[in-house]
């Protein structure tokens, strides 16, 4: 039987060339292999303060991106977390095989209070059962993440276990998928650093919702190095390193094609190229983010779609946890 795959997209944040690259790309692809089910985890956010009008416009910002950005609501099951209750349900049923030690020990948790230490809230701390109920829901066989991201399907695969050994093999034990991409992405501004959506420096990312002449300045305001010669050198050279990676990313060249094709030619000549290169990616992408958006009753038709197929999946999984820990099932119609 084919393999499902499970994978979620928050949305705190426009998602960056980063993000692209390293996941969105990746997803597109998986829907040849495996049985995908993508998710717009808009509770997840919830741990965060947002205005609502923002939460709900980047929210199906976010779910037209990913169709525009290849995934096929026809191959695979899209949605939007909310709306699914089944997400809830399972978390509070998982809340109670969940040892309090296990999420006091969550490295994310740890990072994000020191992030919003006004705002160390229930939900927070309570992040990764969410997730593990996102999971397993779906009988998810495998979950595409980031190495930030593996403590989570860790922690899901020892409530999954720990739920099976006192009821029997209610879940699949989900394992996690760490993403081969050409290149990492990072900061335009700091190339110590990843590309992250949530720098509060503008210049430092490429977001996927840039315009063409915001995507050519940032690129031409990166910072490079002394001197002006097109050299891979990660260690010497790290900023035009970065935007050589990010060349070769958008055109599929290795880093020594790009050093030929730029020698003798300088920053000045590279820098605007770099940004050409990027806005060749996203300018289709951007294009159907915006023929999705511009009619409303089509996306809010697709959401539907990706609910109602989430969910028969979802309740089926949620009916053997109901009858395993002793739910009285006329309760649920």
């Amino acid at each position: 039987m084919t393999k499902r795959v499970f994978s979620g997209i928050q949305p705190s944040g426009i998602p960056t060339l980063g993000n692209y690259f390293g996941a969105l790309r990746s997803w597109k692809a998986m829907q040849d292999e495996y049985d995908c089910v993508y998710s717009v985890v808009d509770l997840h956010a919830l741990t965060q303060r947002f205005d609502p009008d923002v939460l709900r416009s980047r929210t199906r910002y976010l779910y037209a991106l990913l169709l525009a950005a290849g995934i096929d609501a026809k191959k695979s099951a899209v949605f939007v977390q909310s709306h699914v209750p089944q997400h809830c349900e399972l978390t509070w049923i998982l809340n109670c095989y969940t040892m309090f030690g296990e999420l006091s020990r969550m490295t994310q948790f740890k990072d994000k209070s020191q992030k919003q230490p006004e705002n160390i809230n229930a939900g927070l701390f309570d992040y990764p059962v969410l997730m593990a109920a996102d999971i397993l829901l779906y009988d998810s066989d495998a979950v595409p993440v980031g190495q930030d991201q593996k403590q989570h399907v860790e922690i899901a695969r020892d409530i999954a276990e720990r739920f099976n050994s006192v009821y029997g093999g209610i879940f699949i034990i989900p394992q996690p998928m760490i993403p081969k991409i050409g290149g990492k992405v990072l900061s335009l501004l700091d190339p110590s650093r990843k590309m992250d959506k949530s720098d509060p420096l503008p210049g430092a990312y490429l977001s996927l919702a840039d315009s063409p002449d915001e995507i050519m300045k940032k690129c031409k305001r990166a910072v490079t190095d002394s001197g002006a010669e097109v050299r891979f050198d990660p260690v010497g050279k790290p900023g035009v390193s970065n935007l050589i990676g990010i060349y070769a990313l958008c055109t599929g060249k290795t880093t020594q094609d790009v050093e030929k094709e730029f020698e003798g030619k300088g920053y000045g000549v590279f820098k605007p190229a770099v940004g050409e290169a990027v806005n060749a990616v996203l300018d289709p992408i951007r294009r159907d983010v915006d023929v999705y958006l511009s009619d409303g009753s089509q996306l809010d038709a697709l959401m539907r779609e990706g609910a109602l197929r989430a969910k028969a999946v979802a309740e089926k999984t949620l009916t053997r946890v109901r009858r395993a820990v002793g739910l009285a099932e006329s309760a649920h119609v």
